[in-house]
């Protein structure tokens, strides 16, 4: 057995499925000199990859974790270690029906085969359920299980034949040295390594230890049940370890999957059960293994119930019994998704945490490809490491957001469903004006913004069917027809918006203007007083970021960006001034998210509403477009910001934050004789923008997009260099593989003849039902949906096939398993809505 080197290239901390797919896929990227070591005997040390019920269903709502899902499973079967059974999603409930139809429309979006079955059917392939149990199924047919254990082996030896690895098992980890905010070493207890990266991929264990090195990793381990009955009669027969497909009893929320004579039988429907990473039993400590803990029977005893509903003469019968029953540690995240790339407190130092054995080798190659050259090819923006805020990464934000999550894990979530638990962390200074407007308050990065305000209900009245109500219960859910009032309103008069979830930080320094260069697209070097809209690309091209910057002096320029992807801007500008500013003087990235509040004002009537407070000129030939500087409001100083991002005329207004409540009442005060209301974030972030089809990061721009293919290419490229620049001028000379356009809905009615409402995600057909592929073998699909109240449309944005990117051509959206006909109504960034911009610059 190998022993624990003194120096490495990389240190790999984790010999599970993900851990063992770095390895492989650093090698493969040609890595050298790669050690991997974990607590554990090999090929099972002892995490959560050794007691999986490893199968894998392909359909997931979430298109980054389909596509990882697809990616590991041509992974798993290039190493034969994968055999495909089917898999059944049963509905007992018509509720559950209805979620599956829409697991259907993700389906089609991604372009999985799957079905929607009766019982009949279910029962043909799987004759041990009772069909009187069964309201109906989804069919997906390329489910199967894998072997994760010879995969990790596979992968792991693949990196040691070419030369690039060192393993070492039975490895403690006692501590992470940083040096000059830079990982310099990993202490264990056969010695230390000296280390230029280290990557934690060890599972449960991975807050624990990076919390060595000041780094968090905000996951929790928590317990999944599972038991195994048998022998059972009804599969003594059956040849290899499955045969029958696996049965997911989604209303239970439990599962069931046939190993030999034996049925698995999974639950998260118990009660939240979490564990701390320093809790974990030792090895020694373990019966089984660390993560496979004594069974507690009353947590399962429900679920048990209700399998035996589903599947009596299997589980019930003559000579089959429990024979292995655990309480098995995975890990959860506070949002769900997995915590990937460098983490923000460490150079050098990366996860690969909360990852799941049917993401696991395409995770592994994701992240791989960012430790290599800053990008994946497939976008893993959503679960950067850096994403979290401080009051995120606390062990009590984790427990209460996972105890709420876990028994989500097969609920019925819907796209708009706000978390219940840890709220009200952050309010923006005038929170208690906004409760009593009649503010119903949605999160983002904590902080509590309104969406809509129930003090503009008379607004319905005064707009009547303009406002588009939503009949359909599920359209409807966390949404109102005040919003689409509000919008009315301030496209009639004025609407101001509490944008408090702004992050906010300064670049500072001699070296400055050299950061926010390298980082922008757009050209920075421009007059004092100066805003800028860019664009943010990695090296391949693909988006990192859109986002505002304001030159606020010769080395003093402002980013403001969405608080939701923050602080992943923050390191990204952070890491930039880092490498570009020493050579120019250097340059601080200061982080003033918490030191200001931020407050737009919007509509054809802001102007005299800000005049009206002010004595600067305010005029458009005094206060041009794209153009910010301090004024007095009121007393105040205001950092007035003459952009917008609902297509109207108006301004973003930045005051201390201790001056925020002032400045939302002085507004309003003046506003009200001109008819001004407050707007919710259902304006600011759907109806306004999709109006004027502005595209926003996570859902129209990421780094699989272009800003060729989302139509927002610039007449000039600066001839300053910045990040992905090279790649830019690649897709200028190209033709785009995609096209982003703007589609409109000609007619709601359902075959019910209720209207319904698209909400996003949904699968972009032809007319007859046929999928529509771009050049990058991706299915178009609904990335933005929403009220255009002015246009009296519900509006879609999607990537198009370039073939299918013409105005007025006729298509269709898929929703809830019926066709919908859709019309293209722009092929490129021009807006349905006052497409000439004479609003904004009036």
């Amino acid at each position: 057995m190998a022993e624990v080197p003194t120096s490495a290239k990389v240190v790999v901390i984790g010999a599970g499925i993900v851990g063992n797919g770095l390895v492989y896929h650093l090698s493969k990227l040609g890595w050298r000199d790669i050690v991997q070591i974990d607590k554990g005997p090999l090929p099972n040390p002892g995490g959560s990859t050794g007691h999986a019920s490893n199968f894998i269903f392909p359909v997931d709502h979430s298109r980054e974790n389909t596509h990882l899902t697809a990616d590991s499973v041509a992974q798993y079967k290039e190493m034969g270690v994968f055999t495909q059974s089917g898999g059944f999603e049963v509905a007992r409930t018509e509720e559950r029906m209805e979620e599956l139809r829409r697991r259907m429309s993700s389906a089609k979006s991604w372009g999985i085969e799957a079905h929607l079955v009766d019982p009949d059917f279910v029962v043909e392939k799987v004759p041990f359920l009772e069909k009187d149990q069964i309201v109906g199924a989804f069919w997906c047919p390329t489910v199967g299980v894998v072997d994760s254990l010879r995969a990790g082996t596979i992968m792991r030896e693949r990196a040691m034949e070419a030369g690039a690895l060192t393993v070492v098992p039975n490895v403690e980890v006692e501590g992470l040295d940083v040096e000059d905010g830079r990982i310099a070493r990993v202490r264990t207890d056969k010695g230390d390594i000296e280390a230029e990266h280290v990557v934690i991929a060890c599972g449960v264990w991975s807050p624990k230890i990076a919390k060595m090195a000041g780094a968090h990793i905000p996951l929790t381990p928590a317990v999944h049940q599972m038991i195994s009955v048998g022998p059972c009669p009804q599969l003594a027969e059956t040849e290899g370890e499955i045969t029958f497909p696996i049965v997911r009893d989604m209303d239970t929320l439990c599962y069931e999957r046939q190993h030999g004579a034996d049925m698995e039988v999974g639950s998260y429907a118990h009660r939240a059960i979490l564990h701390d990473p320093e809790d974990i039993p030792s090895i020694e400590q373990s019966k089984l293994s660390p993560t496979e803990l004594p069974f507690t029977e009353a947590d399962f005893d429900p679920q048990l119930e209700q399998a035996f509903e589903l599947m009596p003469d299997l589980l019930g019968a003559e000579g089959a019994e429990i024979r292995y029953a655990i309480n098995g540690l995975l890990s959860l995240t506070p949002d769900g998704l997995p915590i990937l790339g460098e983490l923000p407190e460490v150079k050098g130092l990366w996860s690969a945490a909360a990852v799941w054995i049917k993401e696991g080798p395409g995770t592994a190659r994701a992240v791989a490809e960012k430790m290599t050259h800053g990008y994946s090819e497939i976008d893993i923006s959503h679960s950067d490491a850096a994403r979290f805020h401080d009051h995120q990464k606390t062990r009590a934000h984790v427990k209460a957001r996972t105890s709420e999550a876990f028994i989500k894990t097969y609920g019925i979530v819907h796209p708009a469903e706000q978390y219940e638990s840890n709220r009200n962390q952050r309010l923006a200074p005038m929170h208690a004006q906004q409760v009593e407007q009649g503010a119903v308050f949605f999160e983002a990065a904590g902080w509590e913004r309104p969406f809509w305000y129930e003090s503009n209900k008379g607004l319905l009245e005064e707009y009547g069917d303009a406002v588009m109500p939503r009949e359909h219960e599920w359209d409807a859910r966390w949404w109102s027809p005040i919003i689409n009032a509000e919008h009315l309103k301030m496209r009639d008069a004025a609407g101001i918006v509490d944008l408090s979830a702004f992050a906010i930080f300064d670049v500072q320094g001699a070296g400055a203007l050299d950061a926010v260069q390298t980082a922008c697209v757009s050209q920075c070097d421009v007059a004092v007083g100066k805003v800028i809209y860019t664009p943010v690309l990695d090296a391949q091209g693909g988006f990192v970021s859109d986002l505002t910057v304001m030159r606020l002096g010769k080395d003093h320029f402002r980013v403001v960006t969405g608080g939701a992807h923050g602080m992943v801007d923050r390191k990204w500008f952070s890491d930039i001034a880092a490498r570009t500013a020493a050579g120019s003087g250097g340059a601080v990235v200061t982080d003033l998210t918490s030191a200001y509040t931020t407050i737009g004002i919007w509509g054809p009537r802001a102007r005299d509403i800000v005049a009206s407070l002010t004595d600067d000129d305010v005029s458009n030939e005094g206060f041009g477009f794209g153009s910010c500087r301090t004024i007095e409001m009121d007393a105040l100083p205001v950092l007035a910001s003459r952009i917008s991002y609902v297509g109207e005329l108006g301004w973003e207004l930045y005051v201390p934050i201790e001056q925020g409540a002032r400045l939302w009442k002085v507004l309003h005060e003046a506003g009200a004789p001109h008819g001004a209301v407050p707007v919710g974030i259902g304006v600011y972030g759907t109806t306004g923008r999709i109006e004027k089809g502005y595209r926003a990061f996570g859902a129209e721009l990421d780094g699989e997009r272009s800003i060729v293919e989302a139509g927002m290419q610039r007449p000039k490229v600066k001839a300053a260099d910045f990040v992905g620049k090279e790649a830019y001028l690649k897709q200028r000379e190209s033709a785009p593989q995609s096209v982003l356009c703007t589609l409109t809905v000609d007619d709601h009615t359902s075959k019910s003849g209720i209207k319904r409402y698209m909400l996003g995600g949904e699968p972009i057909l032809t007319r007859e039902g046929e999928r529509i592929v771009d050049g990058h073998g991706h299915g178009a699909y609904v990335t933005s949906a929403g009220s255009a109240p002015s246009l009296g449309k519900h509006v879609l944005l999607a990537y198009l096939a370039p073939e299918q990117a013409s105005i007025g051509n006729q298509l269709a959206v898929s929703y809830m398993e019926e066709l919908y006909p859709v019309t293209v109504g722009s092929v490129d960034a021009t807006s349905l809505f006052d497409p000439a911009n004479e609003r904004i610059r009036a």
